[in-house]
């Protein structure tokens, strides 16, 4: 089982909403069984509260339940539960490296870091401005590095399938999420390929 968890400040706009779209992206994949979805936030001020209203009605248009989550903290022991630690923004990816114990540093990711061609390091937080700021969340070109990061983890599951293709090397691993061979070892993208099977 490889473990996320989607990191903001109050844990009731931005990675709840990365939750709900991740969760979504592997549901639809098919990899619920063998992929485990979070959020948290970095502050306590929304402990056991719902997202954002508007993150929920947002999301609702886009085919996203986001209503039975509830806020909680981040806190220490998150870095040995979850794989991947993923922070929505610098401010955020900071406090975590303070909460971060020694050797865990590795599970510490930005959001934005998975799709560098959206040219932002963070994901802008929505809630004090209106309902376009809470659109921007959702929309596709927001919604890439979930795509990155599942196809990343779907090499990751299928590396203990064996499920290489023709004209990949030793080690490397197709996945069926982006169509595309990665190195086993490091989940880099290696080359386009398409496969039928």
């Amino acid at each position: 089982m490889i473990k996320v968890v989607f990191v903001c400040l109050g844990n009731i706009c931005r990675s709840p909403t990365a939750e709900g779209i991740f969760r979504k992206l592997v549901n639809d994949a098919g990899l619920s069984h063998v992929i485990e979805v979070d959020s948290s936030g970095t502050s306590n001020w929304h402990v056991g509260g719902p997202p954002d209203e508007r993150s929920t009605a947002v999301a609702k248009t886009r085919g996203i339940d986001l209503s039975s989550l509830k806020s909680r903290q981040a806190v220490t022991d998150d870095f040995h539960h979850f794989d991947y630690v993923i922070a929505m923004d610098c401010s955020n990816h900071q406090k975590l490296l303070s909460l971060c114990p020694p050797g865990r540093e590795d599970r510490l990711r930005l959001c934005l870091s998975f799709a560098p061609s959206v040219g932002l390091t963070d994901v802008p937080d929505p809630y004090y401005g209106g309902d376009q700021g809470f659109e921007n969340v959702t929309q596709e070109d927001t919604s890439l590095p979930y795509v990155r990061i599942l196809g990343q983890l779907s090499a990751e599951v299928n590396e203990g399938d064996g499920k290489y293709i023709e004209g990949a090397k030793p080690g490397m691993i197709y996945n069926n999420i982006t169509n595309e061979i990665f190195d086993g070892k490091k989940g880099i993208k290696v080359v386009v390929c398409y496969y039928k099977r």
